[in-house]
């Protein structure tokens, strides 16, 4: 079950470290003393950047969708990291036959391990002072 999260999370981290590498930020500001989304750097740095009570804030979000809404609350998940609880969010998971669904979770896992490693890359490389990004800075 751990690789599974980590693996979901790596995915969401790769995407979000490329969304904010290509330059997009929400509109607005960050905070009341008028600190906007643009100011604010990628990667590591944005730890700096950012407020400390946005830091917390972020930190707390976190925690509390691990302790309260990524499990499966019912305990009727079909699989280790299945968490639709009784159709609370299922996108026809139902309508696949055996091996599609099994299929489905190995491409899953295949792309979260493939993402632990993407994101790895992505920070060292951003600590090493080299992007891995083609044609950037």
């Amino acid at each position: 079950y751990v690789e599974l999260k980590h693996g979901r999370v790596s995915m969401l981290a790769v995407v979000g470290y490329l969304v904010q590498e290509a330059g997009w930020r929400l509109p607005g500001n960050i905070d009341t003393h008028g600190t906007s989304f643009a100011s604010i750097r990628n990667g590591f740095a944005a730890f700096n950047d950012m407020p400390s009570g946005g830091v917390i804030q972020l930190l707390a979000f976190v925690g509390f969708l691990e302790v309260f809404v990524m499990k499966d609350v019912n305990g009727t998940g079909d699989f280790v990291g299945d968490f639709r609880n009784d159709g609370a969010f299922d996108l026809g998971w139902d309508t696949f036959d055996e091996k599609t669904k099994f299929r489905k979770r190995s491409i899953e896992l295949n792309q979260g391990r493939a993402a632990m490693m993407g994101i790895t890359a992505l920070m060292v490389h951003e600590q090493l002072g080299v992007s891995l990004i083609p044609f950037h800075k």
